[in-house]
């Protein structure tokens, strides 16, 4: 492709590229995001090359390798178009039959389909699996129709159109007031109205300006913008670009995590196209407008997913927030105004432009608009990336798109937000996703990551777990936070440990609200969300560990003892072999019995006793029944001699 002077250039290019492609012909879709290469999707990706090579079947048959497809936990995820026959956990072995059978045969092969747990039917279409079937996938959907390295293939998508009406059809005025009239708030976790914040920045003194795309995405478990980056970086780019036009830089950076070399990889082969073919650099389009793109390796602290904190590193320094206003509008990147926005905010922005800002306002609930994309994971069955509408009840996403709760066990709560989110408990299933809604329950949108817990989880040892993850990323510099959330951490610590006190909940909600109303930056203001959440909805499992020194759900290491059941051993010596302390007391034909004063609380003894047999039991807040006399511990053998 040669470079485009002109709008007139690119559609022509677009019809060219759309006339070379038979809708009909067969695509071999693999996704090739960074969770399927985990899986060997690299291996399968060549094994089709080879195997169509081998054939002749190169011209005929379409291959791409793709960004993530969203159902992680079935990777490798092969999609055989233009019929969507979806195969699920492909290895290079299958890559022969494939071809063979489906490819060449039209016939379709029913081990590599997805299998529905509850009833065993199979799922032939992608489009019908469960998982999928229940999304509204505006954003993440083009990832599974485009190789991310080649610019043809987001052009036949209608890539860039959104570009060309803002440059020639809209002024930047009329570019803000569309995108505010869309109702977008940012999904980087605070939801601001992202039109009002273009807004501010064009409004701003001073020059040049600047736009930054947040890819810092530091939540554990959360991974929605790196494979966005990875799968569709154009289309991120595009955002920045009408972006950049409306508030009026010329100037713009990505701040992508060190930890993310793929989205790095795929961002930096996309900025090269996009330059060499005139929509990135100087004059793009013969528009008149100039735009030049940079990529920074963030090093990975959870706090710059913070604006001033990105920014001071951004500009080499530490990455430690700074107090606001003055805000980055109207002074941030070297003091000059900077808009910034997350990955998939940036994505959100040509679907507007093309589809017009009524269409995406028709989405969702009355303050929170159009879809976004969540990582769901935890206890559930179906696991991975979902893009929902907003209002969508939590309920639909835990039991309709993520099948439920494995093992047959109770959902308990599901914490939102990232780390410094809150945790829903069954009774507020039916609330709608949205920025608001969240956060009236005490939790909050985040960036996007739902983490779904089951009856065996112990709240009040994951408010410990959050507090102990923020304490360790807070940067410092602020008392409250710093000094707070230690001391959190301390008192929550010693609660799970069965240490707790009368007067530590009234000491955790004292340091809490200091923290919420002092704390320099978001993460200080909302990291005693996991502590408050859990205590209000969850109070009980507080007051058990504190006054009877009882984990209710049988979690907490030193608040739980084994015991083994005399009537139930069968003296298969299992665990008398596996345990690492040398507390368990036993033999053959002997009943075993468990040393309280050597146990550890390891749970091996727990873990390695067979299910049918089920004699180590959890014990928490009851003694342990005394040790059985020896002349008892030989029923074994009359057991035995009985089975």
């Amino acid at each position: 492709m040669a470079r485009l002077h002109s709008r007139e250039e690119l559609e022509r290019l677009r019809q060219e590229i759309l006339a070379r492609r038979d809708p009909k012909q067969p695509c071999i879709a693999t996704c090739a995001g960074t969770g399927c290469l985990a899986s060997e999707a690299a291996a399968v990706v060549e094994a089709f090359r080879r195997e169509l090579a081998a054939r002749g079947l190169t011209d005929r048959i379409a291959l791409r390798g793709t960004g993530c497809h969203g159902f992680c936990e079935k990777g490798p995820i092969v999609v055989i178009d233009p019929e969507e026959i979806c195969y699920l956990q492909v290895t290079p072995a299958d890559v022969p039959e494939i071809v063979e059978q489906t490819v060449l045969g039209g016939k379709v092969i029913e081990r590599l389909l997805y299998r529905d747990p509850q009833t065993g039917e199979r799922t032939v279409r992608e489009p019908d699996i469960p998982f999928y079937k229940h999304q509204q996938r505006l954003v993440f959907g083009a990832n599974r129709k485009l190789d991310p390295r080649r610019l043809e293939d987001y052009l036949a998508l209608g890539g860039y159109r959104a570009l060309v009406r803002a440059l020639f059809e809209r002024t930047p005025e009329q570019v803000i007031e569309e995108v505010k009239a869309s109702k977008l708030r940012g999904r980087g976790g605070a939801g601001f109205p992202t039109g009002v914040k273009w807004e501010f920045a064009r409004r701003a003194a001073g020059e040049p300006k600047y736009v930054v795309v947040n890819c810092d995405e530091g939540d554990p478990g959360a991974y929605m913008d790196r494979s966005l980056m990875e799968g569709n970086p154009h289309a991120v780019l595009e955002g920045l670009l009408i972006g950049a036009y409306a508030i009026g830089a010329h100037e713009g950076y990505f701040y992508v995590r060190q930890e993310y070399p793929l989205a790095v990889e795929n961002l930096g082969i996309a900025l090269q196209q996009a330059e060499e073919h005139g929509l990135l650099g100087q004059n793009i389009l013969g528009s008149g407008f100039d735009f030049a793109a940079r990529v920074h390796r963030g090093a990975g602290a959870f706090v710059c997913g913070e604006e001033t904190a990105l920014l001071l590193s951004l500009e080499g320094r530490p990455g430690e927030p700074r107090p606001r206003p003055p805000y980055p509008a109207i002074q941030g990147l070297w003091g000059k105004p900077t808009n910034i926005n997350n990955v998939e905010t940036w994505a959100n922005v040509p679907l507007i432009l093309n589809d017009g800002a009524a269409k995406f306002a028709s989405i969702g609930t009355a303050e929170s608009k159009g879809t976004k994309i969540f990582s769901l994971v935890g206890k559930i069955c179906n696991t991975g990336l979902v893009e929902v509408p907003m209002g969508l009840p939590l309920r639909d996403v835990v039991y309709r798109i993520g099948g439920g709760i494995p093992g047959g066990k109770k959902f308990k709560a599901m914490q939102t937000g990232g780390p410094s989110g809150g945790c829903i408990p069954e009774e507020q299933l039916d609330l709608p996703v949205g920025f608001d809604e969240l956060t009236r329950a005490g939790s909050m949108m985040g960036s996007g990551g739902m983490i779904v817990m089951d009856e065996d989880t112990c709240m009040v040892d994951v408010a410990r777990y959050f507090v102990d993850f923020l304490t360790e990323e807070s940067c410092g510099k602020c008392v409250p936070c710093r000094e707070g959330l230690r001391q959190m951490h301390r008192i929550l610590t010693r609660i799970t440990q069965g240490d707790g006190r009368e007067g530590d909940l009234e000491a955790l909600e004292q340091i809490a609200e200091t923290a919420v109303e002092a704390s320099l930056c978001a993460l200080g203001k909302t990291a005693a969300n996991p502590f408050l959440s859990t205590l209000r909805y969850f109070r009980d499992e507080y007051e058990a560990h504190i006054r009877e020194k009882r984990c209710p759900a049988l979690s907490c290491k030193a608040l739980i003892h084994y015991w083994i059941d005399p009537e139930k051993c069968r003296a298969c010596m299992l665990c008398l072999k596996k345990c690492p302390t040398g507390a368990i007391d036993g033999g053959k034909q002997r009943i075993h019995v468990i040393d309280q004063a050597k146990c550890n609380h390891c749970g091996t003894c727990f873990e390695v006793c067979p299910v049918k047999f089920g004699a180590v039991r959890k014990l928490s807040g009851v003694p342990v029944p005394p040790p059985i006399p020896e002349e008892r511990r030989t029923v074994a053998r009359a057991r035995k001699q009985d089975e």
